[in-house]
């Protein structure tokens, strides 16, 4: 069942600063090595794939899913098989979030870089979300929800309850 969300304010997020601090290297890669700068809230993981809380979201209930292989193209650099199973735990994730976040529309997108990142994203549009701005707030990367680390936590555990 869907909790209500306390109306969250925005904050502006500097993202050229946290791309320098990257330097080359994938935030992805970065969480499976273990570096505390870079861990996030894991809802999900399995041998192939890992699904996780968007550090930076700009939709309550945006998580990011990622395979655990470094991979930089969404269909070329997986067989079909693979990419079943990635889109299974995409499956997986967004009727988690379905469940959990008041949601008005489900939105995956493909995104990241070669340069950058490169996750594939589940984000919920919650209704309170006017219909001109849903598509746009989920893309906005400039304005990101302020959450606090207790209100991560406990979507993430909401969320994990949701997957099992």
């Amino acid at each position: 069942m869907t909790a209500k969300v306390r109306p969250l304010g925005r904050s502006v997020v500097n993202f050229q600063a946290l791309r320098q601090r990257l330097v080359g290297r994938c935030f992805i890669c970065e969480l499976f090595e273990g570096n505390p700068d870079f861990a996030h809230h894991i809802i999900y993981e399995d041998d192939s794939a890992v699904a996780f809380l968007n550090r930076y979201p700009t939709l309550y209930g945006y998580v990011l899913v990622a395979p655990r292989r470094h991979r930089e193209h969404v269909t070329a650099d997986f067989n079909r098989n693979e990419y079943l199973q990635l889109q299974e735990v995409v499956h997986r994730v967004g009727e988690a979030i379905r469940q959990v976040v008041p949601t008005e529309r489900l939105y995956l997108l493909s995104l990241g870089s070669q340069q950058a990142a490169r996750p594939l994203a589940c984000g919920s549009a919650p209704p309170d979300v006017p219909f001109e701005q849903q598509q746009l707030a989920a893309l906005n990367t400039d304005l990101c929800l302020d959450l606090s680390e207790d209100e991560f936590a406990d979507l993430a555990e909401r969320l994990r309850r949701e997957m099992r």
